[in-house]
């Protein structure tokens, strides 16, 4: 693993369903310890990365590396998807060809979040990709009887407790 990426701090925006829902996925998956979450949608949030206005963090995914470079977009999420042991959807979206239309399309979708239909992120990410994370995480995160499943992002209240 690159030392000089990972641990990654991604920075997603909390109070969009399918952030919060992808980051609780890849929680689940981040066996290795190299992902950590920061959650901007959350009041007193004060871990942002130097020269980076919040509106651009709103606008699209990003995340600070362990030499604190700044990557965004699907750039960002392709190492957030290397660093959570997805490394096969990750080399996808690396692809030629694929990598432009990643690089394209997610802009797009970054801006139209709140637009897509609620029942479709629950359909996408809270059923069939949460069940797939959930085994994942139900492999590593259990040691001795005892699973240590962190909380979602969307289930914590402002002080960043669990509810």
């Amino acid at each position: 693993m690159n030392h000089a990426i990972y641990p990654l701090t991604i920075y997603f925006d909390g109070g969009c369903p399918i952030c919060a829902a992808e980051m609780h996925n890849l929680q689940l998956r981040n066996v290795d310890g190299l992902l950590r979450f920061t959650d901007i949608s959350a009041p007193g949030v004060t871990d942002l990365p130097a020269g980076v206005s919040m509106r651009e963090l709103m606008d699209l995914m990003h995340v600070r590396c362990a030499d604190g470079a700044i990557v965004r977009g699907a750039a960002a999420l392709r190492l957030i998807y290397d660093g959570a042991r997805l490394r096969g959807l990750a080399r996808v979206m690396g692809a030629p060809g694929l990598r432009q239309f990643c690089d394209w399309a997610y802009p797009i979708v970054a801006r139209n979040r709140y637009r897509i239909p609620r029942p479709l992120v629950r359909v996408m990410f809270e059923t069939t990709l949460r069940r797939a994370a959930e085994r994942r995480a139900g492999t590593s995160a259990c040691r001795d009887g005892v699973c240590d499943l962190p909380t979602p992002p969307s289930r914590r209240d402002h002080s960043g407790e669990a509810r």
